[in-house]
């Protein structure tokens, strides 16, 4: 069995970090006073790409009645170093209880002449359908959801009390012609101590670098009322020849 070697570059984090603390600083003061605990989530993951290769993301996510705002940094020694940043919001079309509607539409940007964005439109409840279409610029971007970016998603799932959910989707390629397909079944599930269990068993297939992929990945994932954490398997990562691990580690104020 190959061993896993997933180690954090000490002299990247602390250039990371500091990046991190200017882009705090940075929130107006008004924002500041107003930001109560746990609007604020700060992640380091740190990934095991291939044969040696390493990369390093270090991001800063602010949310509050649903908006968020998010700035990161990432680099790897083949990709090179890349600044992101986005919005998410959802707005309500419906607020009826048996069939409520809300339209979701992100924004992302990055260093490089970046553009992104998605628009997706999610129905019902507890059982819920949604659909969205997602399109960028096809400048060079650090895909860090893994997903294929220029595509159209459809889920299906359910959500219960107490965060309890549990989800099937499919995001295809609809413009690009590769045939690249992620296939995930997603469970998220409370546990004592105010804990919760998130995991994603992923089937992906398509034209990868040097041909046809059809592969498996998961993720599991432990979040507390401060810490979380998350390890995954992602073979193949963005339909690349490199199977990566990747861990993350965060915490909430």
């Amino acid at each position: 069995m190959r061993n896993i070697n997933i180690r954090i570059n000490i002299r990247t984090f602390g250039l990371e970090m500091a990046c991190f603390v200017m882009a705090l600083c940075s929130v107006p003061p008004a924002a500041s006073a107003e930001a109560g605990a746990g609007e604020f989530k700060l992640t380091l993951g740190q990934y095991q790409l291939g044969a040696g290769g390493q990369g390093t993301d270090l991001n800063l996510r602010w949310r509050r009645d649903g908006r968020t705002l998010w700035l990161g940094n990432y680099h790897d020694g083949d990709f090179g170093a890349q600044w992101r940043a986005g919005w998410d919001e959802p707005v309500t079309l419906s607020a009826d209880p048996l069939w409520p509607v809300q339209l979701l539409p992100s924004m992302q940007v990055a260093s490089g002449g970046f553009l992104g964005g998605s628009l997706a439109i999610q129905a019902g409840a507890p059982f819920y359908a949604q659909f969205g279409i997602g399109r960028t610029n096809l400048k060079p971007y650090a895909n860090l959801n893994f997903d294929p970016n220029d595509a159209l998603t459809l889920a299906l799932g359910w959500q219960g009390e107490g965060g309890r959910q549990l989800s099937m989707s499919v995001i295809a390629d609809d413009r690009l012609g590769t045939g690249q397909q992620h296939h995930h079944l997603t469970l998220r599930w409370p546990l004592p101590n105010s804990l919760r269990l998130t995991a994603d068993l992923l089937h992906k297939q398509g034209q990868g670098d040097a041909g046809t992929i059809n592969t498996w990945g998961w993720s599991l994932g432990l979040d507390g009322s401060e810490w979380f954490g998350r390890l995954a398997r992602d073979p193949k990562q963005n339909f690349s020849n490199r199977d990566a691990w990747r861990l993350s580690l965060g915490r909430r104020f």
